[in-house]
């Protein structure tokens, strides 16, 4: 549904922050990392005529605009086939045709590279949408929530699973030292 009570101004402005807000996290983070161009260049398609104006329509501030688009429109949201097809740090983008049947979906196995930035890029979503109320768990909270409905390779779901573990259980500086030696490891 269209969020009516807010302005335009405010769903505007309140969208841009949000997305920029996100950005700067995730560029923080991937440049603890080493991967300074994905820190960069992150997310861009958001400011793309299909996904910016989405956003502003629905924007909600404590959650992606996408689910209200879903809800409102036809049960998918446009934005986000949009984005997903754009960016390789989402799971989403690496699901094609096994070719043993060509008629099942499955999950290809994340490169290192991206697999460290969708890290990055869902520990600066949960940090944008809870605000002071993160906590390192909630990341792992949501993929242990979720997980089961993705369609994933099971070597990039184990992996992501064990960064997330660490970053609840030992904290931020020991998660992003793992992703460091061993999953970017040469």
């Amino acid at each position: 549904m269209e969020n009516s009570s807010r302005g335009f101004f405010a769903r505007f402005f309140g969208h841009l922050s949000t997305v920029c807000k996100h950005r700067a996290l995730v560029r923080k983070h991937c440049f603890k990392l080493g991967l300074y161009w994905q820190g960069i260049t992150h997310d861009l398609s958001k400011f793309s005529m299909t996904e910016f104006w989405t956003g502003v329509k629905y924007y909600q501030g404590d959650k992606s605009p996408n689910f209200a688009e879903r809800k409102a429109k036809n049960g998918y949201s446009y934005a986000w086939l949009h984005h997903k097809g754009r960016n390789k740090h989402h799971l989403e983008y690496w699901i094609d045709y096994d070719l043993n049947d060509g008629a099942t979906m499955m999950g290809l196995e994340m490169p290192p590279r991206f697999l460290a930035e969708m890290f990055c890029d869902r520990v600066a979503a949960s940090k944008t949408y809870r605000g002071k109320a993160y906590k390192n768990s909630d990341p792992y909270e949501y993929l242990m929530l979720v997980k089961d409905h993705y369609i994933i390779h099971p070597n990039t779901l184990s992996k992501l699973e064990k960064i997330m573990l660490i970053l609840k259980d030992e904290g931020e500086e020991a998660a992003f030292n793992y992703v460091k030696k061993e999953v970017l490891k040469k």
